[in-house]
């Protein structure tokens, strides 16, 4: 269940679903994975979730091996773990999260779901979790061509607001951000709807053919500036992902913390 990730904002990893019904179609690297390696046939094998119901079972196992080696849990990479319209999911990973709060394990979550009220209990969950969203759009007719069965974007931004609003961390994800032979969008319109965040990722569209040449056209060095004036001027944690902008082929990230008040250029590896 645990694994050490590669990617560069997460540490430790869990999956507890095997599929995904919000079925994107942006494509999706978690269903050209699975079905590259076997895992599901087709699309509507994919949109069609498995649960791994011994999750926690194998997590009693496996935490005490990884406990120690864990800074934080991400859920979840190639799957959903608050599927839309999938109370089994949202039920498994609220058992998930308590299990490994319960050893003072971090957990930072990303969905395209509904969070559940029940998360505010911090007697019951831990109190420094992160929770975030995925946001690439406000606008209905893009999501159902692309998230088709994804909950809408304003329900998915009012129960993220409900956690901050309970005190709890949270962030956006804005990727992949779309290209605008995809949707003409003002970008500054969905920042300002998710301006109580604490931190806010951005990053490419990847694996399409039609939209490739906007990654070097300069509209993505323009959409991560816009995202980091936002966020420098309210004080907003920013990630922008590697690759994003042309300056990474000097294999560099660039960060802000806003406690450190400072960006920082860090060296990584391909």
């Amino acid at each position: 269940m645990l694994y050490k990730s590669g990617v560069e904002y997460a540490d430790f990893c869990l999956n507890h679903v095997e599929g995904c019904a919000h079925g994107c179609r942006f494509p999706c690297y978690a269903f050209n994975m699975a079905k590259r390696f076997g895992k599901v046939k087709s699309y509507d094998e994919w949109i069609k979730p498995k649960l791994v119901e011994n999750a926690l079972e194998l997590l009693d196992q496996e935490i005490p091996k990884y406990k120690d080696q864990i800074k934080f849990v991400h859920l979840c990479f190639m799957t959903d773990p608050f599927m839309y319209k999938h109370k089994e999911v949202s039920d498994m990973t609220l058992k998930i999260i308590e299990r490994l709060n319960k050893d003072n394990i971090r957990c930072t979550v990303l969905t395209k779901g509904i969070y559940s009220k029940v998360l505010t209990n911090k007697e019951k969950y831990g109190s420094n979790n992160e929770y975030g969203i995925t946001l690439v759009s406000l606008d209905s007719e893009f999501k159902k061509e692309f998230e088709p069965f994804s909950a809408p974007y304003e329900k998915r931004i009012q129960a993220l607001k409900h956690l901050h609003d309970n005190g709890l961390k949270t962030w956006v994800s804005i990727e992949p951000y779309p290209t605008p032979n995809l949707i003409e969008q003002d970008l500054k319109e969905i920042l300002n709807k998710i301006d109580f965040v604490d931190r806010i990722i951005f990053g490419k569209l990847n694996y399409n053919v039609e939209t490739s040449h906007y990654s070097s056209n300069g509209f993505y060095e323009k959409c991560a500036q816009i995202v980091i004036n936002f966020c420098k001027e309210r004080g907003i944690d920013y990630h922008i992902k590697f690759g994003t902008q042309k300056q990474d082929n000097k294999k560099t990230v660039v960060l802000f913390n806003k406690k450190l008040e400072k960006q920082c250029t860090l060296l990584v590896e391909r």
